[in-house]
């Protein structure tokens, strides 16, 4: 009996070690693999073509993830009138991510539709990712991992969560949902 009493004891404090260890279950990159700059990366856009990062050397871009039915939605229109502002120095790519209470439920057609028709936007649309967790992409893989960005480690902790890369492909920033995309904090950069 005592025996058996132990094995459970032994049992639940496994149970609740795991349920609690904070675990890096982000993708990994097979060793030689993991581009030097963000400029290696591609992704399907929404519309089905590649998007090639290279295509952005000498621009700053800003990823941002991305939902139709989240209290940070009209970020949209901030981040389209900053994509028209600085638009000689910045691209800005939208990644769609259904992760955060499924608040961006549908297609690439439906994505597509909302953005154009409610806030007019013509920066790239990635096709839906997720941001984190065991399905992660690799390029939010790359932006969340110091150990491949060679910056610094950051989190998504909701949609609109944003991360400035360089015009040279590196790391610059990451800004929570809360940061306006026409504020000082992320302008400043681009000045």
């Amino acid at each position: 009996m005592k025996i058996a009493a132990v094995a459970l004891i032994l049992i639940a404090l496994a149970v609740f070690t795991l349920a609690f260890t904070k675990r890096n279950s982000s993708p990994k990159f097979a060793p030689g693999t993991v581009p030097a700059s963000f400029h290696g990366f591609s992704i399907t856009g929404l519309d089905g073509d590649t998007i090639h990062m290279k295509s952005f050397e000498g621009k700053y871009v800003l990823c941002v993830n991305v939902a139709s039915r989240c209290g940070f939605t009209p970020q949209y229109k901030s981040l389209q009138k900053l994509y028209e502002q600085y638009q000689d120095n910045l691209v800005i790519i939208g990644f769609p991510c259904n992760q955060f209470l499924n608040q961006e439920p549908g297609t690439a057609e439906d994505i597509a539709s909302f953005c154009e028709k409610n806030y007019g936007v013509t920066f790239p649309l990635s096709e839906k990712i997720d941001v984190k967790g065991k399905d992660q992409h690799p390029i939010y893989a790359w932006l969340t991992n110091k150990e491949y960005n060679g910056v610094d480690d950051a989190s998504v902790s909701w949609n609109f969560n944003k991360f400035l890369i360089s015009p040279e492909g590196k790391w610059l920033a990451h800004f929570p949902s809360k940061a306006d995309p026409l504020g000082e904090e992320i302008t400043a950069y681009l000045k």
